[in-house]
């Protein structure tokens, strides 16, 4: 056998003996419901169909479905065409992208917002441009896997603080002032809400220590914009911060796809020249940036989706079994703690048995022995849907 063959299969025999091996299911998605249609070997058979109430979406507010948001792209397929054909500094930028970016930038109170393909891509765009050799950067450690590939290949040093501790944090960035000179960039990078917790970053304390110690604060809000805040404005408006530069994702609350970096107008135009992200990438569709501009409309004006969230989350937490580790969040996650890799993956099995989707979520994803059910509500589910889940919950916890 090739050694290059040899690696990939025991590299996949080990996933699969740790218990961590992943596999694509073929899902028709309707609503807050999904047609598990099984592996991707069955999908094109009815019979293997089986219709869960999914919570397992980022589509907090439930705009994804919504016929005003399939509407308006629609719209903008019919103004703009398909594809924006090129990337932003050719001739991919368009009527719709500049209306979108300031609409964004008007909402969330920056100069600029620039528009990128991915949360990924805006966050990798982000460190690799503005951080040189010789620089700080200082990272939450259960920040998105995005901000930490980011962080271990840029030129710059990057150290790691204990999950939102603020008193490590100020450790940290104290003893790096120690030792870095006047020249040196300092940035701290954290996520507003976290992925898999549902947790909120203290946001105003670490603007405070950033403040103290001539730091930059770089926030990932892909899980708070459009969820927390006024007007949805998101983690640090809530808050009552604006960090030096905050990422916006548009594949959660938004429904759509693609993400925006907004900040200052030097920062904007710097990263216009120099992101390679930015420069070497084709510009999302204008059809989607006028569907964005739709989302961004409803999410401003429509609260209920968020006052929707809350109450659900209330029923939630009061129709669980007192023994099941739901940890408390003011957020659409909910992470039911298992511990074991393989339990929570029997439980999320046995659940979907129940006519319930929802994900095991397990290293490296996790930290180990930290595996968990990640349950997420949106707004279209209803009081009766999160009785469904929990009772499914209660029965699956007791059974193992």
């Amino acid at each position: 056998m090739h050694p290059f063959n040899q690696r990939i299969q025991s590299a996949l025999a080990a996933r699969q003996s740790q218990g961590l091996y992943r596999s694509r299911t073929c899902l028709e998605r309707q609503d807050c419901q999904v047609l598990d249609t099984g592996s991707l070997s069955q999908a094109s058979s009815p019979h293997h169909a089986k219709r869960c109430l999914n919570f397992s979406s980022n589509d907090y507010l439930g705009l994804a479905q919504s016929p005003a948001l399939v509407e308006a792209w629609q719209q903008g397929l019919t103004r703009y065409g398909a594809g924006s054909g090129a990337s932003p500094l050719v001739t991919g930028y368009q009527p719709a992208h500049h209306r979108l970016e300031k609409q964004l930038a008007d909402w969330l109170g920056y100069d600029r917002a620039l528009l990128f393909s991915s949360g990924f891509g805006a966050n990798q765009a982000l460190l690799f441009t503005l951080l040189q050799k010789g620089d700080l950067l200082i990272q939450d450690k259960l920040n998105h896997a995005s901000l930490m590939e980011a962080g271990m290949l840029s030129e710059a040093t990057m150290r790691r603080f204990a999950h939102n501790d603020t008193d490590a944090l100020a450790q940290l960035l104290a003893k790096q002032t120690n030792v870095t000179s006047a020249e040196t960039v300092k940035m701290v990078v954290t996520e507003g809400v976290f992925s898999m917790d549902g947790d909120c970053a203290p946001l105003a304390a670490m603007q405070t220590l950033c403040h103290a110690h001539q730091s930059l604060l770089a926030v990932d809000d892909a899980h708070g914009c459009g969820v927390l805040g006024d007007e949805g404005r998101g983690s640090c408006d809530q808050a009552g911060i604006r960090p030096d530069i905050l990422v916006v994702t548009f594949g959660k609350a938004f429904g759509l796809q693609g993400a925006a970096i907004l900040c200052n107008e030097d920062l904007a135009e710097y990263l216009v020249q120099f992101a390679r992200h930015y420069i070497y990438s084709t510009a999302i569709p204008p059809a989607q940036a006028h569907a964005l501009s739709q989302a961004c409309s409803m999410i401003q004006q429509q609260h209920w989706r968020r006052e929707k969230l809350q109450e659900l989350g209330h029923i939630l937490a009061e129709a669980l079994d007192p023994a099941v580790e739901l940890v408390a969040t003011d957020t659409p996650i909910k992470p039911v703690l298992v511990g074991d890799s393989q339990r929570a993956v029997a439980m999320s099995e046995q659940l979907r048995d129940r006519g319930i989707w929802v994900s095991a979520i397990r290293p490296p994803t996790v930290p180990v022995n930290s595996s968990r059910l990640r349950i997420t509500l949106t707004a279209n589910h209803e009081p009766s849907d999160i009785r469904q889940l929990a009772n499914a919950i209660n029965e699956v916890f007791h059974a193992q």
